[in-house]
């Protein structure tokens, strides 16, 4: 399953990340930049270390599990 990963700067300087599930695809950079900037703007989410203050990268992550048979 595939995830837009969102990383933001809080005010205490610590990294937040917030991921989507099923992003669209392709993604759209400009479309994301304009969200994030949104999320900024309307001080959408809360975090222990106070506000968002910056935007730090954007990502699509895909997990992958194969079990391994160890014959047992």
């Amino acid at each position: 399953m595939k995830k837009l990963e969102l990383k933001f700067e809080n005010y205490d300087g610590k990294t937040v990340t917030y991921s989507l599930d099923q992003p669209v695809e392709p993604v759209d950079p400009a479309a994301i930049n304009a969200a994030m900037d949104e999320i900024i703007a309307q001080n959408a989410f809360m975090t222990s270390g106070g506000d968002l203050v910056a935007k730090k990268s954007a990502r699509v992550v895909e997990r992958i599990v194969e079990d391994v048979d160890l014959g047992l």
